[in-house]
């Protein structure tokens, strides 16, 4: 398995929530409107990042605390993998949407579930609308090398098509819920997510750095697909640099070039997330998680999880719960 597919594994998208959106100009939106009515939806979420489709229309956006504007037609997916506040709209420079006076639910569905709608009545670009929820832990390597705002052209052809279905499909569980709604609009979200990662990772430029650009690397790639597919093993640097047909030092100065951090650093943030996970999720007795996390005492294990975390393992177990 390749190391993006194994993290995006590793990542669990537990939920989704999706909406339709249509905003008529002039008009401007705060981002995060809904964000709040959304997470009792995706209770005990981590982390969640949300996505607008545009099916209709055009629309400019910028970081409410950054100056670039991205334009956005229609087929594009804008992306903000860490819940990154935003203005949207036909005009950035009017005073945006406050307040819930425009949402409203879904005729005879859940009433959880909105419609939004604004605006003063000219050209409509209309959205579909979706938030995810995720493992912060362990999609870390993807939140530190991902922008904030993601502006992923999908386009008209047979992928937009694609694109389009599945999130009509959304739209209908997230109203629906109905048995196995919550399994389909996790799957859902999945795919979506994937295939736009896999757009941004083919435009990247050759010089760019970061996990992505370590994933498309061949041999970096291999390597870390290596230390996903079998985390607890007792790796080195030699090894890895045998499997995947380079030297000792051309691995390790090729993976520090594009990760940031060497090959065994890496591999004990990515234990340590996993550990992580394990705590929050299960109730295994944390000397075993130290030792499938390739520790060889509780104490070791807890002093490296703390330096990660920030909090002991025990601490990390018992927040998690509450």
């Amino acid at each position: 398995m390749d190391a993006l597919s194994d993290v995006l594994n590793s990542v669990r998208l537990e939920g989704a929530v999706y909406l339709n959106a249509e905003f008529t100009a002039p008009w401007c939106i705060r981002g995060e409107l809904g964000l709040a009515s959304v997470r009792e939806r995706l209770a005990g979420a981590e982390h969640v990042a949300f996505f607008h489709f545009i099916t209709e229309g055009s629309c400019k956006v910028r970081l409410l605390d950054g100056t670039e504007v991205h334009e956005a037609g229609v087929g594009d997916l804008i992306l903000f993998p860490q819940e990154g506040r935003h203005l949207m709209g036909s005009d950035l420079h009017l005073a945006p949407m406050e307040g819930k006076a425009s949402i409203e639910p879904l005729p005879g569905a859940d009433p959880e579930v909105f419609h939004m709608r604004y605006g003063g009545g000219g050209a409509a670009t209309r959205f579909v609308c979706g938030y995810l929820a995720l493992s912060r832990t362990v999609f870390r390597p993807l939140l530190e090398t991902l922008p904030r705002v993601l502006c992923i052209r999908i386009g008209d052809g047979p992928a937009s098509a694609l694109v389009r279905t599945l999130f009509r499909e959304g739209v209908r569980e997230s109203a629906a819920q109905g048995p196995g709604a919550a399994s389909t609009l996790a799957k859902v979200a999945e795919l979506l997510f994937v295939e736009a990662l896999r757009r941004y990772m083919s435009e990247l430029p050759p010089q760019n750095r970061g996990w992505l650009a370590g994933v498309r690397d061949p041999q970096v790639g291999r390597a870390l697909a290596l230390l996903h597919g079998a985390p607890a093993k007792p790796w080195t640097v030699d090894e890895l640099a045998q499997k995947v047909a380079l030297s000792r030092s051309a691995l390790a100065e090729r993976f520090t070039s594009l990760l940031g951090e060497p090959p065994m650093q890496y591999l004990t943030r990515w234990r340590l997330a996993l550990a992580a996970r394990m705590l929050r999720e299960g109730r295994e007795p944390i000397i075993r998680i130290a030792e499938e996390s390739g520790y060889e005492s509780e104490g070791a294990f807890s002093r490296a999880f703390k330096r990660e975390f920030g909090v002991p393992p025990a601490s990390w177990r018992r927040n998690g719960a509450r």
